[in-house]
Protein backbone atom coordinates (compact mmCIF):
# COMPACT_ATOMS: atom_id res chain seq x y z
CA UNK A 1 0.00 0.00 0.00
CA UNK A 2 1.20 3.61 -0.58
CA UNK A 3 1.61 5.85 1.91
CA UNK A 4 1.88 8.75 -0.42
CA UNK A 5 -0.85 11.71 0.05
CA UNK A 6 -3.04 12.87 -2.68
CA UNK A 7 -1.67 16.11 -3.89
CA UNK A 8 -4.87 18.29 -4.09
CA UNK A 9 -6.01 18.99 -7.82
CA UNK A 10 -5.35 22.48 -8.53
CA UNK A 11 -7.92 24.62 -11.22
CA UNK A 12 -7.57 23.04 -14.89
CA UNK A 13 -8.89 25.79 -16.63
CA UNK A 14 -12.46 26.54 -18.30
CA UNK A 15 -14.85 28.18 -16.27
CA UNK A 16 -13.48 30.15 -13.66
CA UNK A 17 -14.27 29.17 -9.92
CA UNK A 18 -15.49 32.44 -9.36
CA UNK A 19 -18.05 32.68 -11.82
CA UNK A 20 -16.57 35.99 -13.58
CA UNK A 21 -15.77 36.24 -17.03
CA UNK A 22 -12.14 37.24 -18.87
CA UNK A 23 -14.34 40.28 -19.61
CA UNK A 24 -15.14 41.33 -16.54
CA UNK A 25 -12.03 40.72 -14.99
CA UNK A 26 -10.24 43.18 -17.33
CA UNK A 27 -12.87 45.59 -17.05
CA UNK A 28 -12.42 45.41 -13.65
CA UNK A 29 -8.54 46.21 -14.18
CA UNK A 30 -9.00 48.86 -16.40
CA UNK A 31 -11.19 50.51 -13.96
CA UNK A 32 -8.89 50.39 -10.76
CA UNK A 33 -6.04 51.89 -13.41
CA UNK A 34 -8.99 54.81 -14.11
CA UNK A 35 -9.44 55.57 -10.55
CA UNK A 36 -5.99 55.83 -9.76
CA UNK A 37 -5.11 58.18 -12.39
CA UNK A 38 -8.40 60.31 -11.18
CA UNK A 39 -7.07 59.97 -7.18
CA UNK A 40 -3.86 61.65 -8.86
CA UNK A 41 -6.05 64.61 -10.33
CA UNK A 42 -7.85 65.10 -7.05
CA UNK A 43 -4.95 64.59 -4.77
CA UNK A 44 -3.02 67.09 -6.67
CA UNK A 45 -6.15 69.66 -6.59
CA UNK A 46 -6.05 69.40 -2.60
CA UNK A 47 -2.04 69.86 -2.54
CA UNK A 48 -1.98 73.27 -4.64
CA UNK A 49 -5.55 74.56 -3.54
CA UNK A 50 -4.17 73.87 0.18
CA UNK A 51 -0.84 75.71 -0.71
CA UNK A 52 -2.18 78.88 -3.07
CA UNK A 53 -5.25 78.75 -0.62
CA UNK A 54 -5.29 83.10 0.13
CA UNK A 55 -5.72 83.13 -3.73
CA UNK A 56 -8.28 79.86 -4.54
CA UNK A 57 -11.15 80.75 -5.69
CA UNK A 58 -14.63 79.65 -4.07
CA UNK A 59 -16.54 77.28 -6.38
CA UNK A 60 -19.99 78.66 -4.86
CA UNK A 61 -19.35 82.03 -5.74
CA UNK A 62 -17.84 81.11 -9.23
CA UNK A 63 -20.43 78.68 -10.87
CA UNK A 64 -23.50 80.58 -9.97
CA UNK A 65 -25.39 80.82 -12.91
CA UNK A 66 -28.47 79.15 -14.42
CA UNK A 67 -29.73 79.19 -18.16
CA UNK A 68 -32.69 81.10 -18.89
CA UNK A 69 -32.24 83.23 -16.08
CA UNK A 70 -29.97 85.67 -14.33
CA UNK A 71 -30.42 84.84 -10.82
CA UNK A 72 -27.25 84.28 -8.45
CA UNK A 73 -28.17 80.29 -7.73
CA UNK A 74 -24.95 78.91 -6.42
CA UNK A 75 -23.85 75.44 -7.93
CA UNK A 76 -27.72 74.70 -8.63
CA UNK A 77 -26.94 74.29 -12.46
CA UNK A 78 -23.81 71.76 -11.07
CA UNK A 79 -26.28 70.03 -8.78
CA UNK A 80 -28.46 69.45 -11.43
CA UNK A 81 -26.05 67.92 -13.71
CA UNK A 82 -25.19 65.39 -11.13
CA UNK A 83 -28.51 64.93 -10.39
CA UNK A 84 -28.71 63.92 -14.19
CA UNK A 85 -25.91 61.82 -13.96
CA UNK A 86 -27.50 59.59 -11.18
CA UNK A 87 -30.55 59.25 -12.91
CA UNK A 88 -28.89 57.86 -16.24
CA UNK A 89 -26.89 55.41 -13.35
CA UNK A 90 -29.90 54.21 -12.40
CA UNK A 91 -31.81 53.74 -15.76
CA UNK A 92 -28.48 51.73 -16.72
CA UNK A 93 -28.89 49.31 -13.70
CA UNK A 94 -32.56 49.20 -15.04
CA UNK A 95 -30.41 47.76 -18.39
CA UNK A 96 -28.55 45.27 -17.06
CA UNK A 97 -31.29 43.97 -15.04
CA UNK A 98 -33.40 43.37 -18.00
CA UNK A 99 -30.38 42.00 -19.71
CA UNK A 100 -29.73 39.49 -16.93
CA UNK A 101 -33.60 38.37 -17.95
CA UNK A 102 -32.91 38.50 -22.07
CA UNK A 103 -35.70 40.88 -22.26
CA UNK A 104 -34.49 42.86 -25.46
CA UNK A 105 -37.10 45.24 -25.48
CA UNK A 106 -36.63 46.60 -22.18
CA UNK A 107 -32.61 46.57 -22.33
CA UNK A 108 -32.96 48.94 -25.58
CA UNK A 109 -35.80 51.34 -23.74
CA UNK A 110 -33.48 51.44 -20.57
CA UNK A 111 -29.99 52.43 -22.68
CA UNK A 112 -31.51 55.04 -24.95
CA UNK A 113 -32.84 56.95 -21.72
CA UNK A 114 -29.29 55.81 -20.69
CA UNK A 115 -27.73 57.36 -23.79
CA UNK A 116 -30.16 60.75 -23.24
CA UNK A 117 -28.89 61.37 -19.67
CA UNK A 118 -25.36 60.88 -21.04
CA UNK A 119 -26.21 63.49 -23.93
CA UNK A 120 -27.78 65.64 -21.49
CA UNK A 121 -24.98 65.71 -19.44
CA UNK A 122 -22.52 66.53 -21.88
CA UNK A 123 -24.45 69.55 -22.87
CA UNK A 124 -24.69 71.21 -19.68
CA UNK A 125 -21.06 70.65 -19.49
CA UNK A 126 -20.27 72.52 -22.67
CA UNK A 127 -22.53 75.56 -21.52
CA UNK A 128 -20.85 75.61 -18.28
CA UNK A 129 -17.32 75.65 -19.74
CA UNK A 130 -18.54 78.36 -21.82
CA UNK A 131 -19.81 80.53 -19.23
CA UNK A 132 -16.53 79.91 -17.20
CA UNK A 133 -14.59 81.06 -20.23
CA UNK A 134 -16.42 84.19 -21.19
CA UNK A 135 -16.82 85.18 -17.13
CA UNK A 136 -18.77 87.70 -16.07
CA UNK A 137 -19.56 91.10 -17.49
CA UNK A 138 -17.46 93.15 -14.99
CA UNK A 139 -14.21 90.84 -14.79
CA UNK A 140 -11.35 91.24 -12.59
CA UNK A 141 -8.47 93.84 -12.62
CA UNK A 142 -5.02 92.52 -12.95
CA UNK A 143 -2.17 94.39 -11.80
CA UNK A 144 1.39 92.98 -13.24
CA UNK A 145 4.57 93.96 -14.48
CA UNK A 146 5.49 94.16 -18.04
CA UNK A 147 8.70 95.15 -19.39
CA UNK A 148 9.77 96.45 -16.16
CA UNK A 149 6.50 98.67 -15.37
CA UNK A 150 3.05 98.12 -13.70
CA UNK A 151 0.05 97.93 -15.98
CA UNK A 152 -3.53 97.21 -14.98
CA UNK A 153 -5.42 94.40 -16.90
CA UNK A 154 -8.68 93.59 -16.82
CA UNK A 155 -9.41 89.69 -17.34
CA UNK A 156 -12.60 88.37 -18.03
CA UNK A 157 -13.12 84.64 -17.80
CA UNK A 158 -10.16 82.09 -17.59
CA UNK A 159 -8.00 80.00 -19.41
CA UNK A 160 -5.02 78.29 -18.69
CA UNK A 161 -3.04 81.41 -19.13
CA UNK A 162 -4.97 83.79 -16.64
CA UNK A 163 -8.67 83.28 -14.51
CA UNK A 164 -10.49 85.89 -13.63
CA UNK A 165 -11.48 84.28 -10.68
CA UNK A 166 -8.78 83.79 -8.77
CA UNK A 167 -5.36 81.72 -9.28
CA UNK A 168 -4.71 80.37 -12.77
CA UNK A 169 -3.92 77.17 -11.32
CA UNK A 170 -7.89 77.08 -10.22
CA UNK A 171 -9.31 76.93 -14.43
CA UNK A 172 -5.99 74.68 -15.16
CA UNK A 173 -7.56 71.58 -12.49
CA UNK A 174 -11.41 73.11 -13.70
CA UNK A 175 -10.37 72.24 -17.37
CA UNK A 176 -7.82 69.26 -16.55
CA UNK A 177 -10.46 67.43 -13.78
CA UNK A 178 -13.84 67.79 -15.75
CA UNK A 179 -12.25 67.04 -19.31
CA UNK A 180 -11.19 64.10 -18.28
CA UNK A 181 -14.17 63.22 -17.04
CA UNK A 182 -16.18 64.75 -19.71
CA UNK A 183 -14.37 62.37 -22.35
CA UNK A 184 -15.35 59.45 -20.05
CA UNK A 185 -18.54 60.43 -20.27
CA UNK A 186 -18.54 60.84 -24.68
CA UNK A 187 -16.93 57.54 -24.61
CA UNK A 188 -19.30 56.14 -22.24
CA UNK A 189 -22.18 57.04 -24.51
CA UNK A 190 -20.83 56.19 -27.37
CA UNK A 191 -20.33 52.27 -26.10
CA UNK A 192 -24.35 52.60 -24.66
CA UNK A 193 -25.35 53.68 -28.26
CA UNK A 194 -22.79 50.69 -30.18
CA UNK A 195 -24.40 48.21 -27.17
CA UNK A 196 -28.13 49.32 -28.11
CA UNK A 197 -27.59 49.12 -31.76
CA UNK A 198 -26.31 45.60 -31.06
CA UNK A 199 -28.95 44.96 -28.90
CA UNK A 200 -31.46 46.24 -31.95
CA UNK A 201 -29.74 44.05 -34.02
CA UNK A 202 -30.59 40.85 -31.72
CA UNK A 203 -26.55 40.45 -31.73
CA UNK A 204 -26.71 39.79 -27.98
CA UNK A 205 -29.85 36.97 -28.27
CA UNK A 206 -27.99 35.16 -30.97
CA UNK A 207 -24.90 35.24 -28.29
CA UNK A 208 -27.09 33.50 -25.46
CA UNK A 209 -26.48 36.41 -23.28
CA UNK A 210 -26.18 39.98 -22.41
CA UNK A 211 -22.57 40.05 -20.41
CA UNK A 212 -21.54 42.67 -22.69
CA UNK A 213 -24.51 45.35 -21.02
CA UNK A 214 -22.92 44.23 -17.87
CA UNK A 215 -19.00 45.23 -18.75
CA UNK A 216 -20.86 48.66 -20.18
CA UNK A 217 -22.73 48.67 -17.08
CA UNK A 218 -19.52 49.03 -14.50
CA UNK A 219 -17.84 51.42 -16.72
CA UNK A 220 -21.24 53.74 -16.91
CA UNK A 221 -21.64 53.37 -12.94
CA UNK A 222 -17.99 53.82 -12.41
CA UNK A 223 -17.99 57.30 -14.67
CA UNK A 224 -20.82 58.24 -12.01
CA UNK A 225 -19.25 57.15 -9.09
CA UNK A 226 -16.07 59.98 -9.94
CA UNK A 227 -18.43 62.22 -11.15
CA UNK A 228 -19.69 62.50 -7.25
CA UNK A 229 -16.19 62.46 -6.15
CA UNK A 230 -15.08 65.71 -8.84
CA UNK A 231 -18.36 67.30 -7.26
CA UNK A 232 -17.54 67.00 -3.56
CA UNK A 233 -13.38 68.01 -4.00
CA UNK A 234 -13.64 70.14 -6.79
CA UNK A 235 -17.06 72.29 -6.18
CA UNK A 236 -18.29 71.75 -2.64
CA UNK A 237 -14.60 71.39 -0.70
Amino acid sequence: MSHAAALPQGWGGATSPFRASSGKLFMWFFLISDALSFSGLLAALGFFRHKFADDWPVSTEVFTHFPFTHAHLPLLYVGWMTFDLILSSVTMVLAVEAGHRCDKKKVMFWLFWTIIGGLIFLLSQVWEWSIFIIGSEQGAYVNQIVDGEWKYEIYKGANLQYNEYGHTLYGNFFFTITGFHGFHVFSGVLINIISFIMAFRGVFERRGHYEWIEKTGLYWHFVDLVWVFVFTFFYLL
